[in-house]
């Protein structure tokens, strides 16, 4: 299962606590494979240049392709649940309705770099982006993070139209809530859909 949601909405934080709950393989996106860690430092970097938006679309599918191919896939094939901090609805959110590329093309591109894989059940955590701003304040953020309000404000309603628009595969949970909180919706909604601890 995938944990999506603008930066600061506390989605790292509970995808962690989820995959502990379950027994789950905890990952990310994008880096977690070696390739990955190149990609995510040009992707993310400030030493480098800021590629325009197809070009970093791609960069994250690459990184998705390497993920998926590395990580997901055999530990799935070995009957471990994956959740993973981020997966291809973070394209369609951020390069699509965050950068204004066409989801259409990008939803054939998610599909493909993934091989086919799709999560069982993606999970938004969602919180006005005004709070998802404040709480940045408090980190370093990433070349992504620095963006202005309204690029996060269009991830966001980007997030709610994929999850409005698929609510077989999407469940929306409110982050603006205490951590704890949201961390037992979090478990009763997977639970709910998808059975309880695998291994």
């Amino acid at each position: 299962m995938a944990l999506e949601g603008v930066d600061g909405s506390g989605k790292s934080t509970q995808a962690r606590r989820l995959a502990s709950s379950l027994g789950a393989l905890l990952t990310f996106e994008p880096g977690a494979t070696a390739l990955g860690r190149a990609l995510r430092e040009l992707l993310l970097g400030g030493d480098h240049p800021a590629p325009v938006g197809r070009a970093e679309a791609l960069l994250m599918a690459a990184d998705r392709a390497q993920h998926v191919e590395e990580v997901i896939r055999p530990a799935l094939e070995r009957g471990r649940w994956v959740v993973t901090d981020r997966f291809s609805g973070s394209t369609l959110a951020y390069q699509g309705h965050g950068r204004g590329l066409g989801l259409e093309v990008l939803g054939q591109l998610v599909l493909w770099a993934a091989g086919g894989t799709v999560p069982d059940l993606t999970v938004l955590i969602d919180v006005p982006a005004s709070v998802a701003r404040r709480r940045l304040e408090a980190v370093a953020p990433d070349r992504l993070e620095r963006l202005d309000a309204s690029f996060f404000s269009r991830v966001r309603e980007g997030y709610l139209a994929l999850a409005a628009g698929d609510p077989g595969h999407w469940v929306v949970i409110d982050g603006d809530a205490a951590p704890d909180a949201v961390a037992v919706e979090l478990l009763t909604a997977v639970t709910t859909r998808l059975g309880g601890r695998r291994r």
